[in-house]
C-alpha cells in the first residue's frame, strides 16, 4: 500500500496577520495577498502540496466569511472541501474538524497540516520531507512535526528542543523524540538554542494519522473530543451543519497547548526548504528581490510608480500612487487606498499595536 494513496492535506486559512496591516485586513487577510510571488500565499500553498497529492484531497478550513474568497483564488479545490468556520476557535478545533473530514473521506486518512500564509523556497525539499513525515504517519503511532531548521535567533517563533533520535529514515532523514517547546524566547535566549544544534522553529506543519490524533484527543482534550466526535461517520452535507454548534460550545486552545506540549508520541523530523511564517514587513523586505540601492518595491497590477533618491534598503508597497523619497533609509512604506503607513524596519513586529489602538478606539473601517 503506497501511503500517499490515502493522504489529505489540510490548510487553515482562518485569517489574522495583524503584522501585515495596513495591507492585511479583516476583509483581506494576509494568506489572500501576492507577496513573493504572482500567486497570493494561499495559492503557493496549495501549488506546492499538489506536487505530493491530487487537488481533490485538498480540504481547507477558513473562516466562513472567506469561504468564497477561497473558492475564486482555489477553483481546483472541491466546493464541499472548503469547510466554513462559524467562529474563530484557535487550532487544536481547526485541525480536528479538518482531521475527521478527511476521515469521513477515507477511514485510514493521514492529515498533513498546513499555513496557509508561510513561504518556502526549496519546493523539491519540501516535498521530500513532507512525503517522510507522510509515511512515518501512516506507519506508526506517531503525531509528527516538521521541524524547521533555525537560520537566526528569531524571537517571534516558538522553539521546539529534540531528544534522542529515534531512527534514520531511508532518505537521510532522522527522526527524533521531541523533549519540550518554548514559547517566542528573547534573543539571548534563543542564540543560546540554536548554538546547541538542538532546537528547531515549530512551524505548527503536522502530520498524523486521524486515528494516532483521535485517540491523543481522547486523552488530552475529552471535552473537545465529545464535543467533535459528532461529526464522525457524517455526509458531506451534514458535516457542514453540525458545525455551528460544534463551535458554539468548543473552547478556542492551540494545537501546542492542546496535544503536543503533553502527548509522549510526538516525534520531529527537521525541515532545510526555505521556510518563513511571512510574519511582518521586515520578513517580506529579507525575502524579496531588491534593487541596486537595496529597496524593495511592490505593488498590485502593473501600476507601480516609485521615485527614490539616495533613498537605501526601503520596502515600499505602493496601490498607484506615486511614492516619492528622499535621504531616507530602512523605512517601510505602504500605502493603500485609504491607509498610509510608515514605519522603521526594525520596528516592524510592533505594527500590530496599531490594530490593537484602533480595535481600542473601535475604528472599526480601518482594520
Amino acid at each position: 500500500m503506497n501511503h500517499l494513496d490515502h493522504t489529505y492535506a489540510v490548510i487553515l486559512a482562518g485569517g489574522g496577520g495583524t503584522r501585515l496591516w495596513p495591507k492585511s485586513r479583516t476583509k483581506t487577510p494576509k494568506q489572500f495577498l501576492k507577496l513573493l510571488s504572482e500567486n497570493t500565499l494561499i495559492q503557493q500553498t496549495a501549488n506546492r502540496i499538489t506536487k505530493l497529492i491530487p487537488w481533490e484531497r485538498v480540504i481547507v478550513v477558513t473562516n466562513k466569511k472567506y469561504q468564497k474568497d477561497v473558492e475564486k483564488q482555489l477553483p481546483n479545490v472541491l466546493k464541499e472541501n472548503i469547510i466554513g468556520e462559524p467562529q474563530k476557535r484557535d487550532t487544536a478545533l481547526a485541525m480536528l474538524v479538518g482531521s475527521l473530514f478527511a476521515k469521513n473521506l477515507d477511514p485510514k486518512a493521514v492529515v498533513i497540516n498546513l499555513a496557509s500564509d508561510h513561504g518556502v523556497t526549496d519546493e523539491i525539499e519540501f516535498v521530500r520531507v513532507i512525503n517522510s513525515a507522510a509515511q512515518v504517519a501512516a506507519e506508526s503511532d506517531y503525531l509528527v512535526t516538521v521541524g524547521i531548521t533555525p537560520t537566526h535567533p528569531s524571537t517571534g517563533l516558538g522553539y521546539i528542543k529534540i531528544g534522542q533520535d529515534i531512527k534514520k529514515l531511508a532518505n537521510s532523514l532522522t527522526l527524533f523524540k521531541v523533549e519540550s517547546f518554548t514559547e517566542k524566547p528573547n534573543e539571548a535566549t534563543a542564540r543560546g538554542f540554536i548554538s546547541t544544534g538542538k532546537y528547531f522553529w515549530n512551524a505548527n506543519n503536522y502530520v498524523w494519522n486521524v486515528d494516532t490524533l483521535e485517540r491523543t484527543f481522547q486523552k488530552y482534550m475529552p471535552e473537545m473530543w465529545q464535543q467533535a466526535k459528532i461529526l464522525s461517520g457524517l455526509s458531506i452535507q451534514k458535516f457542514h451543519d453540525q458545525l455551528e454548534d460544534l463551535y458554539e460550545q468548543a473552547e478556542s486552545i492551540s494545537i501546542d497547548y492542546a496535544v503536543s506540549e503533553k502527548a509522549d508520541n510526538l516525534v520531529l523530523i527537521p525541515g532545510d526548504f526555505g521556510w518563513s511564517d511571512v510574519g511582518d514587513w521586515k520578513v517580506v523586505y529579507d525575502l524579496e528581490k531588491k534593487n541596486i540601492s537595496g529597496n524593495v518595491v511592490l505593488g498590485e497590477g502593473t501600476n507601480i510608480h516609485t521615485l527614490s533618491i539616495e533613498s537605501h534598503n526601503n520596502l515600499i508597497h505602493t496601490n498607484g500612487r506615486l511614492v516619492a523619497i528622499v535621504g531616507v533609509n530602512d523605512l517601510v512604506i505602504i500605502d493603500t487606498d485609504e491607509i498610509l503607513m510608515i514605519v522603521p524596519k526594525n520596528k516592524t513586529q510592533d505594527v500590530k499595536k496599531i490594530v490593537t489602538r484602533l480595535k481600542e478606539e473601535k475604528q472599526k473601517e480601518y482594520l
